[in-house]
Protein backbone atom coordinates (compact mmCIF):
# COMPACT_ATOMS: atom_id res chain seq x y z
CA UNK A 1 0.00 0.00 0.00
CA UNK A 2 1.91 3.39 -1.02
CA UNK A 3 0.62 6.72 0.39
CA UNK A 4 0.68 9.67 -1.10
CA UNK A 5 0.24 13.04 -0.11
CA UNK A 6 -3.61 13.32 -0.69
CA UNK A 7 -3.83 10.39 1.85
CA UNK A 8 -1.84 12.09 3.85
CA UNK A 9 -3.75 15.35 4.38
CA UNK A 10 -6.76 13.41 4.61
CA UNK A 11 -5.45 11.46 7.31
CA UNK A 12 -4.61 14.72 8.84
CA UNK A 13 -7.75 16.74 8.48
CA UNK A 14 -9.45 13.64 9.98
CA UNK A 15 -7.39 13.76 12.72
CA UNK A 16 -7.55 17.43 13.45
CA UNK A 17 -11.47 17.21 13.47
CA UNK A 18 -11.45 14.19 16.03
CA UNK A 19 -8.90 15.76 18.79
CA UNK A 20 -9.11 19.56 17.67
CA UNK A 21 -5.30 21.68 17.42
CA UNK A 22 -4.22 21.80 21.01
CA UNK A 23 -4.41 18.25 21.44
CA UNK A 24 -2.28 17.38 18.45
CA UNK A 25 0.81 18.52 19.77
CA UNK A 26 0.34 16.98 23.45
CA UNK A 27 -0.43 13.35 21.49
CA UNK A 28 2.87 13.45 19.30
CA UNK A 29 4.77 14.37 22.59
CA UNK A 30 3.37 11.09 24.41
CA UNK A 31 3.93 8.83 21.44
CA UNK A 32 7.40 10.19 21.05
CA UNK A 33 8.21 9.62 25.08
CA UNK A 34 6.59 6.62 24.87
CA UNK A 35 8.72 5.07 21.83
CA UNK A 36 11.84 6.30 23.97
CA UNK A 37 10.92 4.16 26.93
CA UNK A 38 9.90 1.22 24.63
CA UNK A 39 13.34 1.24 23.07
CA UNK A 40 15.32 1.75 26.41
CA UNK A 41 13.43 -1.14 27.62
CA UNK A 42 14.11 -3.03 24.88
CA UNK A 43 17.82 -2.32 25.23
CA UNK A 44 17.64 -3.56 29.07
CA UNK A 45 16.18 -6.50 27.95
CA UNK A 46 19.28 -6.88 25.38
CA UNK A 47 21.45 -6.27 28.29
CA UNK A 48 20.30 -8.86 30.92
CA UNK A 49 20.06 -11.34 28.10
CA UNK A 50 23.73 -10.37 27.47
CA UNK A 51 24.86 -10.47 30.81
CA UNK A 52 22.98 -14.11 31.24
CA UNK A 53 25.72 -15.81 28.33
Amino acid sequence: MNFGLQEFIIIFVIVLVLFGGKRIPEMVKNFGSSIKQFKSGMQDEVNKDDDKE
